[in-house]
């Protein structure tokens, strides 16, 4: 296959910024350009200039690099006054998206929180972020994806967003409900985004269980059925260290994505499949 013919795609970490030993890896995988691109988690404990510099360092021009808008505990607002919280903290997922969906949320809240979500980026790397994203998928519910593309238009009309639904063409299980969830909402989230002229991509395969035995490296083959040029991959590679395990649930099997990534049969998979990474 030429270099014209072949289907470029984000494979995208998340969660760059929860901890020290996550970033670690995540920018190890950016310098072997094993992945290119990481959304980051501005309102992290550990997130630091120190952390963006090095991260650019890693990046140069060959990795994009994402906000990873942040809403859900145990993480904190970065405003005064953000409601609902619980102890400081933001609300538990399901407690969020529930408000979300019943239109029970303040919009200027969420407008404020994000902004302010867009200013720390800019303070951290000197400029708005090449893409936007949500952690938990908490950008693809309703008032909160209204409320980011306002302040992408603002902040970052330059920005695509990632929407979460997957290809037509993709495998489609019921061992994947949260993929079934993550097309509804993503399908009306794309129409809004389009109406706001803001770019999305064109299609999202990662998500699985992440129950303790799921064998990464079994699953990521599936992820690139139908996946089209443009599409985006999601990954969480990381390595395990306390601050990690304070604040995530998710602690070894971000270890089993990074030795993916670093194994050659990864880059070979791609090359058969007819993929490079954009």
């Amino acid at each position: 296959m030429s270099e014209a013919e072949l289907r470029r795609i984000w494979l995208c970490a998340d969660d760059y910024g929860l901890s020290p030993a996550v970033s670690a890896a995540i920018r190890d995988l950016i310098a072997r350009r094993r992945i290119n691109a990481t959304s980051v988690m501005v309102s992290a404990p550990s997130f630091s200039p120190s952390e963006a510099a090095v991260l650019g360092a890693a990046a140069e021009r060959h990795a994009a690099i994402g906000l990873h808008v942040t809403l859900t505990a145990p993480f904190r607002p970065l405003t005064a006054g953000f409601a609902p919280t619980r102890d400081g903290a933001f609300l538990p997922l399901s407690a969020m998206a529930g408000r979300a969906l019943a239109h029970w949320l303040r919009f200027e809240d969420l407008e404020i929180e994000i902004a302010r979500q867009f200013l720390a980026f800019r303070a951290a790397f000197g400029r708005a972020p090449d893409f936007v994203d949500g952690h938990q998928h908490i950008h693809v519910f309703p008032q909160i994806r209204e409320a980011l593309l306002r302040v992408i238009g603002d902040a970052a009309p330059q920005a695509w967003l990632r929407q979460c639904g997957r290809s037509a063409a993709a495998r489609k299980s019921l061992a994947d409900p949260k993929g079934f969830v993550l097309d509804a909402l993503s399908a009306r989230l794309a129409r809004l985004a389009a109406g706001a002229s803001v770019r999305t991509n064109p299609a999202f395969a990662g998500t699985y269980s992440f129950a303790a035995g799921a064998d990464f490296s079994a699953l990521f083959p599936g992820f690139l059925d139908g996946l089209p040029d443009g599409g985006v991959v999601m990954c969480h590679p990381g390595k395990v260290d306390d601050e990690l395990r304070r604040l995530d649930p998710l602690t070894d099997l971000r270890e089993r994505e990074y030795a993916y990534f670093l194994d050659d049969d990864y880059p070979q998979l791609l090359a058969a499949r007819g993929y490079a990474l954009a």
